[in-house]
């Protein structure tokens, strides 16, 4: 049976450790799966209260064996974290996950295999003339600040913008006027990304060992790409003051990129856009969360049109809903998915352009959030049917919609650990 991988689901639990114990104290989590499918490689994020003793450091473990985990304290002076962890879950089950403090001493991570990454790389050394960038090398860096000279093909930054991928798939955003977000698609499970368009921008258009560029954007909204709907067109945050780009996480099982755009110009007013788009280890799915500084009417996203294809349309009525597209898409001429997901109750309608199938929503409180995700057939186990596409969107969306039990206990043990005072 091939498994079917789903997004992280996103648990809010408050819960302190101690500082001042001087016990080993662990947090006992329970989660029971309310599908009647199997959760596989399932990443799992949840907001904890941690506060850790000196140099400690945090462990998971399932039926007394050590699991993947990230960790990552959400401000330097808070006492909150993200935590990430990644397991399997019958249909209608239930598993426990311990979180423990241990001394660093003993920190021996388990399966410490990096299954996500976001990167960052644009040239130094060399000059602008003009818009084009001359001479320098490519090097990764946390964050940029888009120069007023840079736009499409300046030849300034790797493949043109910044990059994230999980084991599964692969997307990159048009750092500039244009952008749009594009699709890596992946033959191998590692991570490609660090050596993908060192040489320039044509060797990822072919096929290599790893994969290639997928997908034709052109004018369109690519995959989930953020814009306005004017009523007739999708409008692309194209007009801004600034950008400034930054890597947010590049972790083993989740990683992020934030991009700020200020002053962006559209529908008679200026606006802050804040863009957050992120990824899980086991996951196709990218996380896009938008705020804005100013209301405006709505803020759209979407899927390019192409021949050879279908448009689905998912059947939900409240929750998450979706719409599709399959078919013979892929810029290798073979079968290719891509789905946009989103809330019923901030969707204001779906329609298209001459570009692009088109996701019309609401912010609410300034903000929105959706899915969007892309399927190649010659991925690892990939999909490669209509069917299986539509299954696998069919219990994503189930997933979405069929929230999970969460239970938690603390454990006191009677075991003295070392701290700084």
């Amino acid at each position: 049976m091939k498994k079917i991988l789903y997004p992280t689901y996103l648990l809010i639990i408050a819960f302190c450790i101690n500082s001042c114990s001087p016990r080993k104290v662990a947090l006992v989590i329970e989660i029971k799966n309310n599908n009647s499918f199997d959760l596989v490689d399932q990443t799992f994020g949840i907001k904890v209260a941690l506060w850790e003793h000196g140099n400690e450091v945090f462990q998971l473990y399932q039926d007394g064996k050590q699991i993947p985990s990230q960790f990552k304290r959400i401000s330097e002076s808070s006492t909150d974290y993200r935590l990430y962890f990644q397991t399997d879950i019958p249909a209608n089950g239930v598993v426990k996950v311990k979180v423990e403090s241990v001394k660093e001493v003993d920190n021996k991570p388990a399966g410490d295999i990096k299954k996500t990454l976001a990167e960052l790389w644009y040239k130094e050394g060399g000059y602008f003339e003009g818009s084009e960038y001359k001479g320098g090398e490519f090097k990764p860096f946390q964050s940029l600040r888009v120069p007023d000279e840079c736009t499409d093909h300046s030849l300034y930054i790797k493949y043109e913008g910044p990059g994230w991928e999980s084991d599964k798939v692969g997307y990159r955003l048009y750092l500039d006027w244009r952008n749009a977000i594009d699709i890596y698609g992946k033959k191998v499970s590692n991570m490609v990304l660090p050596g993908v368009g060192l040489d320039g921008y044509e060797s990822y258009h072919n096929m290599s060992d790893w994969g290639m560029d997928v997908l034709k954007v052109g004018p369109s909204l690519g995959i989930g790409t953020i814009g306005y709907w004017n009523g007739k067109q999708a409008e692309r945050v194209a007009e801004t003051d600034s950008i400034y780009c930054q890597v947010a996480e590049n972790g083993n099982l989740h990683s992020e990129i934030v991009v700020d755009y200020y002053g962006w110009k559209i529908a008679g007013t200026s606006t802050d856009l804040h863009s957050s788009l992120s990824i899980l280890a086991g996951s196709r799915a990218t996380h896009h969360v938008v705020s804005l500084s100013n209301d405006i009417p709505n803020l759209c996203t979407g899927i390019v049109k192409l021949e050879n294809t279908i448009l689905l349309k998912g059947d939900s009525t409240s929750g998450w809903n979706y719409i599709a597209t399959w078919g013979n898409q892929s810029l290798a001429k073979d079968n290719l998915g891509m789905a946009v997901i989103f809330r019923q109750d901030i969707l204001q309608e779906i329609t298209q352009d001459e570009n692009s199938h088109v996701v019309v929503l609401k912010p609410e409180g300034l903000q929105v959030d959706y899915y969007f995700l892309a399927a190649w057939e010659k991925e690892p186990e990939g999909i490669k049917s209509l069917q299986e596409f539509q299954n696998y969107l069919n219990e994503f969306i189930s997933f979405l919609n069929q929230p999970l039990t969460i239970s938690f206990d603390a454990e006191l043990k009677d075991e003295r650990i070392g701290r700084n005072n």
